[in-house]
Order: C-alpha cells, then structure tokens, then sequence
C-alpha cells in the first residue's frame, strides 16, 4: 500500500466533508488535517504552491480574502500569498489532497476527483 492520502481542509467546510465521506466511499484511505485547528506550516503551503500554482492555491472567494487590505490584495506575489495563506488558513482554496509524492490536488470538481482516483491507483 502507498503512502495515505492526507486531506487538507476544514472540518466545517461542506466541500471538505463531501470530499471526505466520496474518499470513503472509494475506499482510498486517507487522514483529515484541518489547517484552521491543526495549523499548518509554512513550508507545506510552499509546497503546496510549487505543485499547484499559487493562485490556483489562493481562495479569492473566501471572506478572509475580502477582508484584507486593498495593498494586501494588490501587492499579492508568490511569496506574500503564502505567507498570508499560512497566516490564515483559510485563505488556502479547498480541500487540497497531498498523497506525499511531491504533486497535490486542489479543489473538489470532476478533474479533480479523477487526479484522486488516478494517484490512489483507482
């Protein structure tokens, strides 16, 4: 067996719910982080944003987003997105799927699940 699928997200979203109880449901084992109670580190948003892109990372939409300063928002690079991403985590788009191989998954859409599905050899 591989390395365990670890979902990062938060427990109250509803997407990362509907993520868990589908990964459930396929029988690809996994761990739940919430990055809001459990944290999350610097150098795994880094990572994050290397595999993913850091503004397929960012969640714009969220009201932590609309809450920070024009200049924030503005002055947005790579680096000063995911320090604010690691400062608030739930600036951090979800739920972001990390098998540990170096590649994550974000977002909760068909391609995504058929990227789960194809890294969980299903």
């Amino acid at each position: 067996m591989g390395p365990v699928l670890t979902v990062y997200g938060l427990k109250n979203c509803d997407t990362c719910r509907k993520a868990v109880k589908w990964l459930e449901a396929e029988g690809i084992p996994h761990r739940f982080h919430d990055v809001r109670a459990d944290g999350i580190a610097t150098a795994d948003v880094a990572r994050f944003a290397t595999s993913a892109g850091w503004e397929t990372l960012l969640n714009k939409a969220s009201t932590t987003w609309r809450g920070l300063s024009g200049t924030q928002k503005a002055n947005a690079s790579e680096a000063d997105a995911v320090a604010l991403m690691a400062e608030h985590p739930a600036l951090i788009k979800r739920p972001v799927f990390d098998f540990g191989k170096g590649e994550v998954v974000v977002g909760f859409r068909d391609p995504q699940k058929a990227a789960v599905l194809k890294a969980a050899g299903k």
